[in-house]
């Protein structure tokens, strides 16, 4: 391969002449250390780089060489538990050889070459196989069974495959094909700006179960699906990331931080080793990988990141499993697109984001999805993409934000005034949607209670009307309402304190369950119920709300998964006290 002299510099953009062999995508090795960039624009023998490490010395003249390979990851077993940086380097490996902070030019395997692993085949000899086709697995932890997978573009039959401890890149398999005799190791590359092929895609109706009650009831994700979390700073958006990756019912999380806080990516790393997987009992790191790419590292390796993550997820995708990816964040993501653009000289659009940044972001938001995988087995794997998007000053009109709306089908939007109440998480119910609700509604209908939807639409309903009746308390005081609006005020108030707000560190209500869900919303409605009940019966609304019993249903979130028949025995009694109270309404009356 020919090689290029640099020409210009600036920043992570670095311009090459004589590189007319190249093309585009190409990574290059650049400078006399061999710094990893990536060729983004060529013109002539031009080429425009983005490098992926700090470029200080490196300068106009040094040599420039392609390796004729797109940006590509490796896939196989050692991904889990692992955390790597936005261009899948291991950042454990890299601490060993070159210190606590990154070193230029170093090179380590992004997946460990020595560690033997027990393959167990699945197929014999003879065995016809095509793109996708399971041969055999590996138990990679031990909750996660790797399905070491036939790459794309081989067909054939099996002529050989052994079972035993193999290292990644030892082979394990030979397919005889119609272009002759293929190895098949446990290894696997594939682009990262590609999205992996599938057989089929399948419309999502299965909800991703968070535990997290406002997602749940009222603006639940499809197993699938994508949905977007906006807010402001401090409003709780890697919080509300963080326990969608703790809680989501997914079998495989990929959380990706990029361009965030390091302290934020350090909790993550304290929390989930020591987190108590709720499906499995092991620790979540045994299902999780982390993608780091602070905002003190690289800016052009923040852009990389997602696509690295990604075509993780999607590896996972096609063995079969439900993958949940976390973003946090995809406006740091278009940040750097925006950096990258400026240095490009290229024409900016809103806010100086780069115009084909709506198409950019549909890319990536476009891969998530439900899918029937290929192999010829029948299987089906999902993947849901959860972006955190950060506008400045929480302007939700700036261009990240809008470009993400036209995209995702579940908005949870954020709010700087609930949050600062202390209300978490702090989704704004009258702003938030989900596109997903009516198919998922019938699969609740189907699978926790038939009168779900119509539980969730009357809630929903009283939250709204309390919008309109707050608005008339603050024009003309609340004596101006009649019995029956305060009573709805104070239901109102139940649902979204009692039932809405969780608390994130406390140990039963990080997470509710569905069947708890159901049982704590029946009883606030229920509450609302049989106090219009005793309303009609002439009971005075104060003695209604100052029952004893509101204190247990404000207690119900509290009670543990286990013992959910104490929220029944609540609900019981506050049936009983109501019938007591107009009982003793209609003796006075009497």
């Amino acid at each position: 391969m020919k090689i290029g002299r640099i020409v210009k510099v600036s920043g992570p953009l670095v311009v090459a002449k004589d590189m007319d062999e190249a093309n585009i995508f190409d990574v290059v090795k650049v400078g006399e250390k061999g710094l990893i960039g990536e060729i983004i624009e060529m013109r002539d023998d031009r080429a425009s780089i983005q490098v992926y490490e700090e470029t200080s010395g490196v300068g106009p003249g040094d040599p420039v060489v392609s390796t004729g390979e797109p940006l590509s990851v490796e896939l196989g077993p050692g991904l889990l538990e692992a955390m790597f940086d936005g261009i899948q380097r291991p950042l454990d490996a890299y601490m060993a050889k070159a210190g606590n902070f990154l070193s230029k030019g170093v090179s380590v395997p992004a997946i460990n070459r020595e560690k033997k692993w027990d393959f167990v085949p699945v197929l014999q000899v003879g065995d016809k196989v095509t793109s996708g086709t399971i041969i055999g697995t590996v138990q990679e932890t031990s909750v996660i069974n790797h399905k070491i997978m036939v790459p794309f573009g081989i067909e054939g039959t099996i002529a050989s495959i052994k079972g035993g401890e193999f290292t990644v890149d030892e082979t394990v398999a030979v397919i005889e094909t119609a272009k002759g005799n293929k190895e098949i190791k446990m290894l696997q590359k594939w682009p990262v700006r590609r999205g992996r092929k599938y057989q089929d895609k399948i419309n999502p109706v299965e909800p991703m179960i968070t535990g997290q009650r406002v997602i749940d009831t009222f603006f639940p994700v499809a197993k699938g699906g994508t949905a977007c979390v906006p807010g402001p700073f401090g409003s709780g958006k890697t919080v509300v990331q963080h326990q969608l990756a703790k809680w989501g019912d997914a079998q495989i999380v990929v959380y990706v931080g990029c361009g965030e806080r390091g302290n934020e990516m350090t909790d993550v790393l304290n929390e989930f080793p020591e987190l108590k997987d709720p499906q499995t009992g092991d620790s979540l790191m045994k299902r999780t990988v982390l993608i780091a790419n602070t905002s003190n590292m690289p800016v052009a390796a923040r852009e990389a990141s997602i696509y690295t993550g990604l075509t993780i997820a999607e590896y996972y995708r096609d063995m079969g499993y439900s993958v949940a990816m976390m973003a946090d964040s995809t406006s740091r993501w278009a940040e750097a697109l925006r950096e990258m653009s400026g240095r490009l000289e290229e024409m900016p659009g809103d806010e100086g984001y780069p115009a084909y940044l709506g198409s950019r972001a549909a890319d990536i938001y476009e891969r998530a999805g439900k899918v029937v995988c290929n192999g010829g087995d029948g299987r089906e794997g999902a993947l849901t993409f959860i972006g955190a998007v950060s506008p400045p000053g929480g302007d939700l009109s700036e261009p990240v934000t809008q470009a993400t709306l036209r995209i995702v089908k579940v908005f949870w939007g954020l709010d700087s005034q609930l949050a600062y109440k202390r209300h978490f998480p702090a989704i704004n119910w009258l702003s938030s949607y989900s596109l997903y609700m009516d198919k998922i509604g019938k699969w609740m209908n189907e699978n926790v209670a038939s009168d779900w939807t119509s539980m969730t639409g009357t809630a929903m309903a009283l939250l709204q009307e309390e919008s309109k009746l707050q608005e008339i308390v603050r024009l003309v005081g609340i004596d101006a309402l009649s019995e029956s609006d305060r009573l709805k005020l104070e239901v109102a108030k139940s649902i979204r304190e009692d039932y809405l707000q969780q608390n994130a560190f406390h140990e039963i209500d990080t997470y509710a369950s569905l069947d708890k869900q159901y049982k704590m919303l029946k009883l606030v409605l229920s509450f609302n119920e049989e106090g219009a009940k005793a309303l009609k019966a002439g009971v005075y609304l104060d003695k209604i709300l100052g029952m004893s019993i509101r204190d247990r249903i404000a207690r119900a979130k509290y009670i543990s998964e286990d013992e959910l028949s104490k929220i029944d025995k609540v609900h019981e009694d506050l049936i009983e006290d109501i019938e007591k109270i107009i009982a003793e309404e209609g003796v006075n009356n009497a």
